[in-house]
C-alpha cells in the first residue's frame, strides 16, 4: 500500500512501479491507510509523513498495533530529510526512509531490501 495525499506523487509512484509486477493500492491520507490496513493484509507499506487527517507518524503507530502488522515493513517517503526527522520515523516504527523526490533506483533498492525479508 502507498499512503500519499498528493495526487501527483501517487501518479509518480504508480508510474515508477508500473513494470514491477507489484499490486498497488493507494490511501489518500493516514486515516484511510489505517482503515485499509485493518481490512487487508499488505506485505509492505510506503508512508508519506505529512498528510491531512492523520499524518504518517500517527498512522504508522496505529498500524503497528493491528494484528499481524508488528513486523510488516513500513517505508517513509518524505521531504523531511534531516537526521532528527529520520529518527522520529524510526522511533514511530518505520523501518526505512526515502527522501522526496523519490529516485526510482533508490525506491527499487529499498523495496528489494524489505520484500526479500
Amino acid at each position: 500500500m502507498v499512503a500519499e495525499d498528493d495526487e501527483i506523487n501517487r501518479m509518480l509512484t504508480h508510474h515508477q512501479l508500473l513494470d514491477t509486477g507489484l499490486v498497488l493500492e493507494f490511501a489518500e491520507n493516514g486515516k484511510v491507510a489505517v482503515e485499509k490496513a485493518r481490512a487487508n493484509r499488505y506485505q509492505l507499506i510506503m508512508m508519506d509523513i505529512q498528510m491531512p487527517e492523520m499524518d504518517g507518524i500517527y498512522a504508522t503507530k496505529a498500524i503497528r498495533l493491528l494484528p499481524g502488522y508488528a513486523e510488516i515493513p513500513i517505508i517513509a517517503m518524505t521531504a523531511n530529510v534531516f537526521s532528527q526527522d529520520r529518527q522520529v520515523c524510526l522511533d514511530a516504527g518505520i523501518n526505512d526512509h526515502l527522501p522526496k523526490p523519490v529516485r526510482t533506483e533508490y525506491l527499487y533498492d529499498t523495496l528489494l531490501k524489505w520484500l526479500e525479508k
